[in-house]
């Protein structure tokens, strides 16, 4: 289907996590950036019911039956059912199964993993189960009603973390604004962002107590295409914590990227709402995105300037900052001339001794509700596998399956979260 020539139509977006979605819900909060054409003219329609797919990205899922109307990126397929009587939605379970991954997989050609496509002629080379209508409609009325159970779980758990979090973040708060001593007299910081600080607490700009590493190298090369490239999506916000780890080649670098040493600290200049800094665990790369960052001298510790860093009033800062221009992103210059506020290295030590200890319970509640939502994430997908390729019957208990039931299900889809995920890509022309 290459039907174009609708530029007013609603930009719609294929998602790895979640399908088809408007491009508007995967801008909003911030995370991530339209770079699509100004000019819509080439974007290709999609129609309710038809199914759509990015062709460097199908083979990790991003693909999806429509439920909307809408333009996509002409870089993406678009498809339609031969037969009137097949159901979009059982196709869309069943293109974002584990088992037609592979088969995208086996089937997309490119010198590298970033590079591969799932060409057109390719796509219709992949066999797909085809049940009865009948069959795909009880598939799909169980997996509407199972799905929104098991999301309501997921999302339960997830409220959990966040409230887990806001409490870790009251302790961090705390620890880098005021000390341990509550007793002790303030001082007027001077800044609206951060208020009133310990008085016997240095306060300097941020040039004279950190360096940012400058200068840009080849991951293509040698020496560098084997070295961890860390990039903003691969760091857990406001945690610090890395999620994911390859290598410049793994990745298919070929743009510059900065050379971190170990126990730097990697800041990413983008976005800084979402509060995203790590710890370098190695000499490794990180993207121009990023600033790889170390203290001068020893009046301050790396630990404690990750958690500056991070923590809500520099964050403040930050986007205050990055509000100034039209991609929010904090510069060079703005950072440098910062302040940051900090104790002698012995209390430093003795902050952060004091947030680790109070943080452990709570980091081992929030590990535990992770590893639950792992797992019933795992079962989501395996139950959903089972069941689109035959494996598991669920006539019998989709006929069970009250209307009432059903409707209920769908009132309780539309008051979920959305999920989302490191992997989804972004907007992209």
């Amino acid at each position: 289907m290459k039907e174009r020539n609708h530029p007013d139509e609603e930009m719609l977006s294929v998602t790895i996590t979640r399908g088809i979605v408007r491009q508007k819900a995967l801008l909003a909060d911030g995370s991530k950036k339209d770079g699509s054409n100004p000019d819509k003219s080439s974007y290709k329609l999609v129609q309710p019911g038809e199914i759509a797919y990015n062709k460097m990205r199908a083979w990790q899922g991003a693909i999806g039956a429509s439920a909307l109307r809408g333009i996509v990126s002409p870089a993406y397929v678009v498809v339609h059912l031969r037969s009137g009587a097949d159901m979009p939605s059982y196709f869309h379970h069943l293109y974002r199964t584990p088992q037609f991954a592979r088969e995208a997989e086996r089937w997309s050609y490119g010198i590298t993993s970033d590079m591969w496509s799932l060409r057109p002629e390719h796509f219709k080379m992949i066999y797909s189960p085809e049940p009865p209508p009948g069959e795909q409609a009880a598939i799909v009325r169980f997996l509407e009603w199972a799905n929104v159970r098991l999301q309501g779980a997921i999302g339960a758990k997830r409220k959990v973390v966040a409230l887990l979090n806001e409490q870790k973040q009251a302790v961090i708060h705390r620890g880098v604004t005021r000390g341990l001593d509550l007793s002790v007299p303030l001082k007027p910081s001077g800044i609206p962002w951060l208020g009133d600080i310990p008085q016997h607490w240095s306060l300097k700009r941020f040039k004279y107590v950190a360096a940012i590493n400058s200068g840009q190298v080849d991951p293509r090369k040698a020496e560098y295409r084997n070295l961890l490239l860390i990039a903003p999506n691969h760091v857990e916000g406001g945690s610090g914590r890395l999620l994911r780890r390859q290598t410049a080649d793994e990745q298919g670098a070929d743009s510059g990227k900065y050379l971190a040493r170990q126990g730097q600290i990697i800041y990413s200049k983008i976005r800084p709402n979402l509060r995203k800094a790590t710890i370098a665990p190695s000499d490794c790369l990180c993207s121009a995105d990023m600033y790889p960052i170390a203290p001068i001298g020893a009046e301050l510790s790396i630990d404690f300037l990750l958690l500056l860093l991070l923590s809500q009033p520099f964050t403040k800062f930050a986007i205050d900052t990055s509000m100034r221009v039209a991609m929010p992103k904090v510069n060079r210059e703005a950072l440098a001339n910062s302040l940051i506020w900090y104790p002698d290295r012995q209390e430093q030590r003795q902050v952060l001794e004091h947030i680790s200890r109070e943080s452990a319970p709570l980091d081992t509640a929030i590990s535990r509700l992770d590893r639950e939502i792992g797992l019933l994430r795992e079962y989501r997908i395996r139950l959903v596998a089972d069941v689109v390729t035959g494996i598991l019957d669920v006539r019998e208990a989709a006929s069970s399956i009250s209307d009432e039931a059903l409707l209920a299900s769908a009132e309780d889809e539309s008051n979920l979260d959305n999920e989302t995920d490191v992997a989804d890509e972004l907007v992209t022309a």
